[in-house]
């Protein structure tokens, strides 16, 4: 009995050896091979120059891109993964640039400022009808004691009535004045005789009559107060005065 068990724990202790030998030189199976790295992740710029504009001016819009397969910009669409591009925008407008690859998306933005022109200057303002009228017309001379248009002031009376038929709104009245010789009663009919002369002529020369007033004053009104013929001859004129 007892050399059956030694037997028997001889087996065993065998068997156990030889397992152990077998489990000593199995091979261990290799690691599994790491994942691959993810694809790179898409970037992306987008400048506006210049970044403020008035309407109707232009913005040059300039972009780069890498690792992107759909490159667009909003508003503009579909474009190339770097590049430049004018744009018009009529507000102000920030752009947007979506860069897609196989690593993800990525955007961009540019602001543009649109400001609005500003308005042209009025015009430069012209001389009023008064002024117009002071620069244009001018008073008729007469010699002594006389009441009738010379024949040296025709053109004068002329260029007067032009300008009187191209302002047919002006309203004005003719003073008839004299020189200081003479009795004021005289003087009075005198300048009164002048004044109605320019009238008659300016009439007979197409001014309309509704527009014209006279008024004498004879000597009262001197336009020079020196006692010479020269100083005389300034006197006596039919004056023109602008009727406000």
């Amino acid at each position: 009995m007892k050399q059956q068990r030694i037997k028997w724990f001889t087996l065993v202790f065998a068997l156990s050896a030889i397992m152990f030998l077998g489990a000593c030189h199995k091979k261990t199976p290799p690691p599994p091979p790491p994942p691959p790295p993810p694809p790179p992740a898409p970037t992306a710029s987008l400048t506006a120059s210049p970044n403020s504009i008035q309407a109707g001016q232009s913005t040059t819009l300039t972009w780069q891109t890498t690792n992107a397969t759909d490159v667009s910009i909003d508003g503009i669409g579909a474009v190339q993964p770097s590049g430049s591009q004018q744009a018009t925008p009529t507000d102000s407008t920030t752009y947007t640039l979506t860069a897609k690859g196989a690593g993800g998306t990525q955007q961009a933005t540019a602001r543009v400022t649109v400001t609005q022109a500003p308005p042209p200057p009025p015009p430069a303002a012209g001389p009023s009808e008064e002024e117009l009228f002071s620069q244009s017309v001018k008073d008729i001379y007469f010699d002594y004691d006389k009441s009738d248009v010379r024949a040296d002031q025709q053109s004068s009376l002329q260029a007067d009535i032009e300008f009187l038929k191209q302002h047919p709104d002006i309203h004005f009245v003719v003073e008839g004045h004299c020189d200081e010789r003479g009795s004021t009663e005289y003087n009075l009919a005198l300048g009164d005789s002048r004044a109605g002369a320019v009238q008659s002529a300016l009439t007979q020369g197409g001014v309309s009559a509704s527009s014209i007033k006279t008024i004498s004053y004879g000597k009262e009104k001197p336009f020079c107060t020196e006692s010479n013929e020269a100083c005389w001859q300034q006197n006596r004129r039919g004056h023109f005065v602008y009727s406000k």
